[in-house]
């Protein structure tokens, strides 16, 4: 279960909009499995990349459902959902469908401004546990894109046809669902949110960094930072359809030089809603800031996130702000940062938190009560 957030309106719908920059890409008709991606020259008309990522995931779908009329690969396949949470399905496939599947990781990739080395991204795993008896039985499954939550799910079996499922009811007969490697996604997309906000002139840290660079960026003697000791998210009934979540954090302030930064925490851990987590992880490094407050704001990946054009627009915004010689929280600006019309279900705002000081020690409540995070000072020690 996903911790799938609820959109906000009135007062919170402002802040709602602001993070569909993440679904800002390129349009593409629902292609064929096997087509190649359509030339970026050709894309006159700029929509999310919401259409562009479910219409290569419909796709590699719909190559997997005809593909089952192989027995081999039938079996293949099975033993695999079986085995394995997720399944590399482009890696399991040959012939044909591996280039289909191939072309449609492509597609993915760039809709979501990463380089097409990121590696295979697609995953196929079965829909929900209760249906391994019937899958195991020798039942027919049908195959499903992990797409849009709000809707019916359709899906297809081996023949073409297509069968409406309801997402909040886990239908008895087996499904696979198509889906993202999250994991291997959002951590190449923090890489390109972290270098293109730099080339676009602000400052921000590695996600991941190097021990040594994080010595090296610190006083001599180390360094006081914000640990999460304890982190959870707000109980949300989530549909059989969607996997588990990929969660970030924006963590935003003023550097030493007077200027906006942001610095992106991935937390890979946080999968599961009304659980709660205690990754010890380091959620500001107060080295790196000029003042004793900082902002976060946490967001989930649902899949379609452009971190290109995520970076363009909180920069955009951003480097507008300027430093009065007194902190200014930052939530707000990175949330006014994404435009209205680039707002759809993908990603989702989770919650923000404002003027986190290196001093608190103990819980706090998101500003938008969808989590809580327990938090304590920890000082790094240079060794």
């Amino acid at each position: 279960m996903r911790p799938r957030h609820l959109r906000r309106r009135g007062a919170l719908a402002a802040a709602a909009t602001t993070l569909a920059v993440l679904c800002a890409g390129q349009t593409l008709a629902a292609p064929q499995a096997a087509a190649a991606p359509a030339p970026a020259a050709a894309q006159d008309v700029r929509t999310s990349p919401v259409s562009e990522v479910h219409a290569a995931e419909d796709a590699a779908a719909r190559a997997v459902a005809a593909a089952l009329t192989d027995p081999a690969w039938r079996v293949r396949v099975r033993q695999a959902a079986l085995t394995s949470d997720e399944v590399a399905v482009t890696a399991l496939a040959d012939g044909a469908l591996k280039t289909a599947l191939a072309a449609a990781d492509r597609r993915i990739a760039a809709a979501k401004g990463l380089a097409p080395d990121v590696g295979p991204l697609l995953r196929l795993r079965l829909g929900d546990p209760s249906m391994r008896g019937a899958l195991t039985a020798g039942t027919q499954p049908w195959v499903a894109a992990a797409t849009s939550d709000d809707g019916p799910v359709t899906a297809y079996d081996s023949t073409g046809r297509t069968h409406t499922l309801d997402a909040r009811k886990t239908p008895a007969r087996p499904v696979y669902v198509i889906d993202i490697d999250g994991s291997r996604a959002l951590a190449a997309g923090l890489d390109v949110l972290h270098e293109e906000l730099a080339r676009r002139g602000v400052r921000s840290a590695d996600p991941a960094p190097e021990p040594q660079q994080a010595r090296t960026s610190a006083a001599a003697a180390g360094f006081w930072t914000t640990r999460v000791s304890a982190v959870s998210l707000s109980d949300d009934l989530e549909p059989w359809i969607k996997g588990d979540a990929e969660i970030y954090t924006l963590v935003t302030g003023f550097g030493h030089d007077g200027k906006v930064r942001v610095d992106p925490v991935d937390m890979p851990y946080l999968d599961d809603d009304g659980t709660v987590y205690r990754p010890q992880q380091i959620l500001v490094n107060w080295s790196s800031y000029k003042y004793n407050l900082a902002d976060a704001v946490m967001m989930e990946d649902d899949g379609s996130t452009n971190y290109r054009d995520l970076a363009k627009a909180i920069a955009a915004i951003l480097l507008t702000v300027t430093d009065q010689g007194a902190y200014i929280p930052l939530v707000n600006a990175v949330l006014d940062a994404i435009p209205d019309d680039w707002w759809t279900d993908d990603p989702d705002y989770v919650d923000s938190w404002y003027t986190l000081a290196r001093t608190d020690n103990g819980t706090r409540h998101g500003a938008r009560g969808n989590g809580w995070m327990t938090l304590e000072p920890y000082f790094v020690q240079e060794l």
